[in-house]
């Protein structure tokens, strides 16, 4: 999963007065390096020859760069945007920039289309006070050491000469829904996070289960999963298939496309009834 962060900058300049920048970036720790260096290094306009900046937080977890770009302009012009209806357009009365823009964030969270969204929160300074919670299906990471740098992209191919590995000689895992096989790029598996639960579902018999309460929407948020009962956030689901645990960074490179057209799918087979690979309308 590559990277998107979509991040907010605290002005550290004496007087400075709580000013404040949002962006979006693929690699959050040069970005920040840019903007300190100023415009001829890259930086933006607004942020050149006006720091030293820090980085506070970014939001990453966002499926395309469309969807990271819609979030950033709709946090930089709150009254334009129409996902923030009733916002007022102005700062509170003394209120720095830094604190409208965190008093923002967790109602742009909680704003469709980004509402549907597996995203993470990651904090890269302690948390002011009295902040705003966002929602609980956001998960929020804290790390002090700041943005890192961009992690190498990672081989799809194993080198050329070596043996193919034994896990790839099993037989794909049957889904744990509706016993069909896991394999091939329309049944590509997801497997529960939890340390010891067999569980292994398509995403298609998974995702209506997890929208029983919720009919119409089409991105599942959490759920109960089918071998252990325990609460899962579905953006758990999607990092586990990708290879990621616990606080690890998204990689720079492409998304996998094996699970990229997943929802496309669920979209136009909503309402046709069962389809190959998915859960039949009796299964629990």
């Amino acid at each position: 999963m590559s990277l998107r962060a979509v991040y907010l900058l605290r002005s550290a300049a004496p007087g400075a007065r709580g000013g404040a920048y949002v962006g979006f970036s693929l690699d959050p720790e040069r970005r920040l390096r840019q903007h300190n260096a100023g415009r001829r290094h890259g930086g933006a306009w607004r942020t050149s020859g006006r720091g030293p900046w820090e980085m506070e937080l970014y939001v990453h977890g966002f499926p395309s760069d469309v969807a990271a770009l819609r979030f950033e302009w709709a946090w930089q012009h709150p009254s334009a945007s129409r996902r923030l209806p009733g916002v007022s357009p102005r700062r509170r009365r003394r209120e720095r920039p830094i604190a409208f823009a965190l008093r923002l964030l967790p109602r742009l969270l909680r704003a469709p289309p980004w509402s549907r969204l597996p995203l993470r929160l990651r904090w890269l300074r302690p948390p002011p006070g009295p902040a705003p919670a966002p929602p609980s299906h956001v998960v929020v990471e804290v790390d002090p050491r700041g943005p890192r740098p961009r992690p190498p992209r990672r081989k799809a191919t194993p080198p050329a000469g070596l043996a193919t590995p034994p896990a790839a000689l099993a037989p794909p895992p049957p889904c744990s829904l509706c016993g069909l096989p896991c394999e091939g790029p329309d049944s590509a598996p997801l497997r529960c996070p939890r340390p010891g639960c067999p569980a292994v579902t398509h995403a298609l018999c998974l995702a209506p289960r997890f929208l029983r309460s919720e009919p119409r929407e089409l991105l599942p948020l959490r759920g109960a999963c089918p071998g252990c009962q325990q609460d899962v956030l579905w953006g758990e689901l999607i990092r586990h298939y990708h290879g990621y645990h616990d606080d690890e960074e998204e990689e720079a490179g492409l998304e996998d496309p094996e699970l990229g057209h997943w929802a496309d799918e669920l979209r136009l087979r909503q309402g046709a009834g069962p389809a190959r690979g998915s859960a039949p309308s009796g299964a629990s």
